[in-house]
């Protein structure tokens, strides 16, 4: 009886660790599974984050793209309000300026509006219009060197070479400094005009110790007034030019000692800088808003 219940024990025990052995194996078996799914979970997080780092950057590119376009339409009407337009063959005006200047030709005399028939020809006549009434050439001497010529956008004075200089030389008389006076005024009374000085020689030909040829001396004689006009007498030299032409462009042929006399010349070029001329108008009130 003590040996049966002995055997019955042992049995007992036996079956009491198979099912502990099953448990733990059910256990490691749900442990593996669920380190598997944690794996799977983690890289298909890291997949999303890719994903939706993608999506950010897109997102960015597309903001991007719509502030360029923003950006785009601004410039594109910028460049429309300054757009430009041949006039004749060298000269350019902007939209804006375009519409600045059908403001001043609504006060031209219709008469003075008729021979225009290209812008070219409303720009001279906007200009000549505004010229007349800002620029001053009575302070000029009235004398047969002195010729002072508007000719619609430009006004041009030529000065004989006897006025402003000895022969040969690029020194400027002393007594010639009334006259560069009369021109500094002339030039300041309309400061949206850039100037060019241009000296111009006869054909002979000159050669010293200290100018080379007529080019040389031309441009010396230019530059002498340039200086005068910005140092002496207050001209703004950023609207001041120094050209030298030489002999290559005579008012006659170089046949007799008259012509030759006309030839030798310093020209004063007055020049519109459209931009400041039509601004400075506006400025000023000329131009009714």
């Amino acid at each position: 009886m003590k040996k049966t219940i002995i055997l019955l024990g042992v049995t007992a025990l036996v079956m009491s660790s198979c099912v502990s052995k099953k448990k733990y194996l059910a256990l490691e078996e749900q442990y593996q599974s669920t380190k598997g799914n944690l794996q799977q979970t983690t890289l298909e997080k890291q997949e999303l984050e890719a994903k939706f780092a993608k999506i950010e950057q897109r997102v960015e590119n597309y903001n991007e793209k719509i502030n360029s376009l923003k950006n785009y339409n601004t410039n594109l009407q910028e460049e429309n309000n300054v757009k430009l337009d041949m006039v004749g063959n060298t000269t350019v005006i902007s939209n804006s300026l375009k519409e600045k200047m059908k403001e001043t030709l609504a006060k031209v005399d219709p008469a003075a509006l008729e021979n225009a028939k290209t812008l070219k020809d409303s720009l001279d006549v906007a200009i000549a219009y505004n010229l007349k009434k800002s620029i001053n050439t009575s302070e000029l001497e009235n004398s047969d060197d002195i010729d002072i010529n508007i000719d619609k956008t430009v006004v041009m004075i030529s000065v004989a070479d006897n006025l402003l200089f000895n022969t040969a030389s690029y020194r400027v008389k002393k007594k010639a400094h009334k006259l560069i006076q009369q021109l500094a005024n002339v030039i300041n009374s309309e400061p949206s005009m850039d100037v060019m000085i241009e000296g111009h020689t006869d054909s002979r030909s000159i050669k010293n110790a200290v100018v080379q040829d007529n080019w040389d001396l031309s441009v010396k004689r230019a530059t002498s007034i340039v200086r005068l006009l910005e140092k002496k007498y207050s001209v703004e030299p950023n609207r001041l030019i120094a050209s030298g032409r030489g002999s290559s462009v005579p008012l006659v042929e170089n046949t007799s000692a008259t012509n030759r006399a006309r030839n030798r010349r310093t020209r004063i070029v007055i020049l519109p800088n459209l931009d400041k001329f039509f601004g400075l108008i506006a400025e000023e009130g000329t131009i009714e808003p």
